[in-house]
């Protein structure tokens, strides 16, 4: 068995950040010997300018899709996340902390539904403030998005970027034609 190999399997085939000792005890391989292999695939992916990099959050490592990519995988994979729950998503991350009832005054009764799933995604979490929430969005939404930076700045830059390229795909209105 070619180590590489199965720890590149194991990065590609996880939904979430991996740990060194959590691959080598699911593949039986070494730490030492993944940690080796998982320093070579990063080298490997950024030496030929892939499209794929092996970021790292803290002690973790995920296989992700380059951001200045993300562009080209919209006609491609399929949203698993509605368009209404994405959108609170977005408003939570650019104006949080917000409260949950500040929320529903602007998005509507959806909200609730909304933030429900975000929350059990771990996307978003709540503290209790007063008779509502207020709400910020987790560690995991940013690794999950490939949002790196801290702060909201970073969060805000990010959101900021992805809506441009969301307006160049489309291309031009119909009063523009």
């Amino acid at each position: 068995m070619d180590v590489k190999c199965a720890v590149e399997a194991a990065l590609f085939s996880s939904a979430g950040n991996l740990k060194i000792a959590d691959i080598a005890a699911k593949t039986g391989i070494s730490e030492e010997e993944v940690r080796y292999a998982v320093m070579d695939l990063r080298r490997e992916y950024d030496s030929r300018g892939s499209a794929i990099t092996i970021a790292k959050f803290g002690s973790e490592y995920r296989m992700m899709l380059r951001s200045e990519y993300a562009d080209f995988t919209g006609e491609f994979s399929k949203a698993d996340m509605s368009g209404g729950t994405m959108r609170t998503l977005s408003t939570i991350a650019y104006n949080q902390p917000v409260l949950q009832s500040e929320l529903f005054k602007v998005l509507g009764s959806r909200t609730y539904e909304d933030v429900r799933e975000l929350m059990e995604r771990d996307f978003v979490s709540g503290k209790k403030k007063g008779q509502t929430l207020e709400l910020t969005t987790t560690k995991r939404f940013k690794e999950y998005f490939g949002i790196t930076g801290s702060g909201k700045e970073a969060i805000r830059t990010w959101i900021d970027a992805q809506a441009r390229n969301s307006t160049r795909s489309e291309g031009p209105g119909e009063d523009e034609q």
